[in-house]
C-alpha cells in the first residue's frame, strides 16, 4: 500500500468533524510529547497522555476503531495527515 492508500483509508476513519477536530489537537500533542520527556518528563507524560485521550475519545464518537490496531503504520499516517490538512492546505485555504 502507498502513501495516498493509507491517507485515503485513514480519512474514511475519521470523517466526524469532532474526531477531526480531537485528533487535530491530540497529534500534535502526541508528537510534541515525544522530545519534551527529554526535558520535562511530567509535561510530556501530560501531554502524552492527553493527546491519547482526545484521539480515544474522537473514535468512540466516530464510532470506529483507531486504523492502528489493524496496522501500525497507521501511527505515521496519522501526523501525515495533520501536516497535509494544517500546514500545506492551510496555504491554499481548501482542507483535505
Amino acid at each position: 500500500m502507498n502513501w495516498s492508500e493509507y491517507l485515503e483509508n485513514y480519512k474514511r476513519s475519521h470523517l466526524h468533524p469532532v474526531n477531526r477536530g480531537l485528533h487535530a489537537f491530540g497529534i500534535p500533542m502526541i508528537v510534541i510529547s515525544l522530545p519534551i520527556f527529554f526535558w520535562n518528563w511530567r509535561l510530556g507524560l501530560i501531554l502524552f497522555t492527553l493527546g491519547w485521550i482526545f484521539q480515544f475519545v474522537g473514535h468512540a464518537i466516530e464510532g470506529k476503531p483507531p486504523a492502528f490496531l489493524k496496522n501500525p503504520a497507521y501511527l505515521l499516517v496519522g501526523p501525515y495527515w495533520w501536516i497535509k490538512d494544517r500546514i500545506l492546505k492551510s496555504r491554499s485555504g481548501a482542507r483535505l
